[in-house]
């Protein structure tokens, strides 16, 4: 089930996702992923995958490959450790991310070595062209800096110098909103939007999403997300 707000906002709801419980990995799909296939749901602009995991303590994803493929890791409660055949090893926690340019080709293992399950966004980007090196980068990005505002997180725009890079004509912002107040983001025209409320309700255009909701929204004019709740908000801008 979806609902459509005026033209240009399509609600998912999070009972409405796909879903797949593995018994260590609670998974539910914004988009089509493995056994869950929705031809209304293949992709919003770059975007390809979001999926919403919780990865119960001490489990993971044992080495598996990628290629031709941007894949953003938002942690939003306890820790993910990454190591890839390139050498890289990294622990992300709640409120950093992590990036990975899948490229011609690269192996790795996300595993949770919390004592504590942990959740996650994980986002796939389909890349401005493809092949390329493969490449991983993680990056801090404490909840108390972007309060009360949206800041990007990764990009593939060289004017967001702070962020994360990624080689995608995409960007990842995500903030943290006080119940009562409001937050604006104007997508351009012809812009694909998801956002994604990972914890609080939210008003957009008079619809309400609740926690874990989807929103395709069209780009063209801003958006106005107003918190119900104290909330955390993650959302992809893309072509």
């Amino acid at each position: 089930m979806s609902t459509t707000v005026g033209s240009r906002i399509e609600r998912r709801p999070f009972a409405s996702l796909g879903h797949a419980d593995h018994g260590w990995l609670n998974a539910r799909h914004h988009f089509s992923f493995a056994d869950y296939h929705d031809p209304a749901r293949m992709h919003w602009g770059a975007i390809r995958v979001w999926n919403d995991d919780e990865i119960g303590p001490r489990t993971g994803f044992p080495p598996h490959p990628h290629a031709d493929m941007e894949i953003i890791t938002y942690v939003r409660k306890g820790a993910i450790t990454h190591q890839d055949s390139l050498g890289n090893k990294g622990r992300t926690e709640a409120g950093d991310v992590q990036v990975m340019s899948a490229g011609t080709g690269i192996r790795h293992a996300e595993y949770n070595l919390e004592d504590e399950t942990t959740t996650l966004f994980q986002i796939w980007v389909i890349p401005r062209s493809r092949g390329g090196q493969p490449s991983w980068g993680a990056k801090p990005f404490p909840r108390g800096d972007r309060s009360g505002k949206l800041v990007v997180l990764a990009s593939g725009y060289d004017d967001d110098k702070e962020a994360l890079r990624i080689r995608a004509d995409a960007r990842l912002l995500g903030g943290t909103v006080k119940a009562g107040e409001s937050v604006t983001y104007d997508g351009g025209e012809g812009r694909h939007i998801y956002l994604v409320p990972a914890t609080g309700r939210i008003e957009i255009d008079g619809q309400i999403f609740e926690a874990r909701d989807g929103a395709a929204i069209i780009g063209g004019s801003p958006i106005t997300i107003k918190a119900i709740e104290d909330t955390e908000i993650v959302l992809v801008d893309s072509e």
